[in-house]
């Protein structure tokens, strides 16, 4: 029997194959953007016929088939999500626009405000009013709300997000509104910020209760496709999806809790060098995830990844418990190019899968990470992905040469070492980023480094960092996917109650911890 970690990324998909008594086999395919669900397929029947069986059989062996994937992430960051309703206290509708006042720049007086997820005109106001103490000032005008909810069906909403004043100490209205809702409209994906996130902080929760409804239709019509697809191969085992906190979760919690999704990939990582760390004796470690588009960077201390309750995705706040991940586009895929006033610059924009570095022979002709490192020397040709692709050398040196050394007057290869010092320094203010600035000396730190990038930019940020051990897996290429497998069922459960210690009502506390 099988137990499988799945990790899609945005450009190579990963898949872990755990069989008791035997070594764990690793497997790598091509990512395909427009639908990962081909992707994966095309992996999945690679590894089964590795393993002499055929597609049919392989699944129906299987267990456990654990994903991690960057569906949500990708919904939010290209705005590619659901068409949102949002029902919020008369008078607040304007909230999700007006923000917290503050901007991520402070001191760009030119920087254009986020666009909202859900528009002005979709954006509607429910006649209900709680009190900070919980109380019911205004009862819920059910009338009121129907017309309302009739509206928003109108302009054609694919999804509803209901934020009240204070419901985290009294969710009776958004309750009943949920209850509204699935009787008048069966099956619409609905989010109540007082089952999303029952905490104080009124825009924390209206943005992530936002960000829940926008990406979850998304993420679910893609799990469901896709278990579907598994199941017509006679795919019988759990099948369980990464989430952001570092654990996994059944299919239907991560489509109705979809936000806790968003870092569902790099968590697999985090968790991976976690567990590694703990086999080599290593317990305070610099997770360094370098992949095809992006580069992951986490700290480990006392063997537990760092975690947050708060995040920017798409210029968007999150207040979910998530792995402390700060993500950079440096990847290999990451494309090389001179600006005005001959500055040399790596990424983020990507090369992605296709058409890949110049290197791949698809028709990409932009300089990449990969193509600098292959024109070093650093890169096999003949024993790329294990020898299943082959890498085109000259194709790699021309595009160097072309948009890099000629416009710097340099030769190919001091051009191509440029390209490689480049990105090694942007990942070594990613570290700095996260632990200098924090207080944290990443000097006493050992490097892990993983991704099918990272190993050949290791020893160049460890040489900036001062950091004196650097740990690369053997399966350092599909980590994440093999940290997956290391994981196990984890929920967060958090609920304000906000109140003076001098003459604290003990029985409601116990009742919200009951």
């Amino acid at each position: 029997m099988y137990v499988i970690g799945i990790d899609v990324g945005g450009t190579f998909t990963d898949f872990v194959v755990a069989q008791e008594g035997r070594p764990p086999r690793y497997f790598k395919t091509a990512s395909t953007p427009n639908d990962p669900s081909e992707g994966l397929m095309t992996g999945l029947n690679d590894a089964a016929s590795a393993h002499g069986l055929s597609l049919e059989d392989f699944l129906a062996s299987a267990d456990m088939i654990i994903h991690g994937s960057t569906v949500a992430t990708n919904t939010l960051v290209e705005r590619k999500g659901a068409k949102v309703g949002l029902i919020t206290t008369d008078g607040f509708r304007d909230l999700l626009e007006m923000r917290e006042g503050l901007k991520e720049d402070r001191y760009n007086l030119r920087m254009t405000p986020v666009e909202p997820l859900v528009p002005r005109y979709l954006r509607a106001e429910a006649s209900e009013r709680v009190l900070a103490d919980g109380s019911v000032k205004v009862a819920l005008d059910e009338d009121a709300l129907n017309a309302v909810l009739d509206g928003l069906k109108d302009e054609g909403v694919e999804s509803l997000a209901v934020c009240f004043l204070f419901s985290y100490l009294n969710p009776a209205h958004e309750d009943r509104v949920g209850e509204i809702i699935q009787a008048k409209f069966p099956g619409m994906y609905t989010s109540l910020s007082s089952q999303v996130i029952p905490q104080i902080k009124e825009f924390d929760r209206l943005s992530t209760t936002v960000i829940n409804s926008y990406v979850g239709p998304v993420l679910g019509r893609y799990l469901e496709s896709l278990q579907e697809r598994l199941k017509s191969f006679r795919q019988a085992g759990d099948f369980l999806i990464m989430q952001s906190n570092g654990g996994v979760a059944p299919i239907e919690d991560s489509h109705r809790l979809a936000v806790r999704s968003i870092l569902s990939g790099p968590a697999g990582g985090v968790s991976g060098a976690a567990a590694y760390g703990r086999l080599v004796g290593a317990s305070d470690i610099i997770a360094f995830d370098m992949g095809g588009t992006s580069t992951d960077i986490s700290l480990i201390e006392d063997g537990e990844p760092h975690l947050s309750t708060e995040k920017f995705e798409g210029g968007w706040k999150i207040s979910v418990p998530m792995i402390d991940i700060h993500t950079m586009g440096a990847g290999g895929g990451s494309i090389a190019s001179v600006g005005p006033g001959g500055i040399m610059k790596v990424g983020p924009e990507s090369a992605g899968a296709l058409p890949g570095p110049a290197s791949y022979g698809k028709g990409g002709e932009l300089p990449t990470v990969t193509d600098a490192n292959l024109a070093l020397g650093y890169l096999n040709p003949d024993n790329f992905l294990g020898g299943s692709a082959k890498l085109q050398k000259d194709l790699a040196e021309k595009a160097v040469a072309e948009h890099v050394a000629q416009p710097l007057g340099l030769s190919m290869l001091e051009a191509a070492e440029g390209v490689s010092t480049v990105v090694s320094t942007s990942i070594a203010e990613g570290i700095r980023l996260m632990s200098v600035q924090r207080g944290v000396d990443p000097r006493r730190f050992t490097m892990l480094a993983f991704g099918g990038a990272a190993g050949l930019q290791a020893g160049k940020v460890a040489r900036q960092l001062q950091v004196e051990k650097v740990i690369i897996p053997a399966a350092a290429a599909v980590l994440s996917a093999h940290g997956m497998l290391s994981t196990d069922l984890k929920y967060d459960y958090s609920r304000s109650y906000p109140a003076a210690l001098v003459g604290i009502d003990l029985d409601s506390v116990k009742k919200i911890v009951a």
